[in-house]
């Protein structure tokens, strides 16, 4: 699974052919969640609150980096990385 971004001790990562919706993955300590990429909600998992904010804003900022991801995960290829929150 290639991490796509880190930042503020979260790392953003996305399967190679994984199932829809277009997702991704936030592991951030002992939490973990998943994201859907164009409703910018969380579909499983938790995180706390202000990790959960931080998240869905860079998803909003970089929503078509992030779809663009998803295609290439889906044709098993390599995704770019994405700018981290700062």
């Amino acid at each position: 699974m290639p991490t796509i971004s880190t930042f503020y001790g979260m790392l953003i990562k996305m399967f190679f052919d994984d199932h829809s919706p277009a997702h991704f993955h936030v592991q951030y300590a002992e939490f973990k969640a998943v994201i859907a990429i164009e409703s910018l909600s969380v579909i499983r998992g938790h995180l706390p609150r202000r990790a959960q904010e931080l998240v869905l804003d860079w998803t909003e900022l970089h929503q078509q980096e992030l779809l663009e991801d998803w295609a290439l995960c889906q044709a098993k290829q390599q995704p770019k990385p994405i700018e981290p929150l700062l």
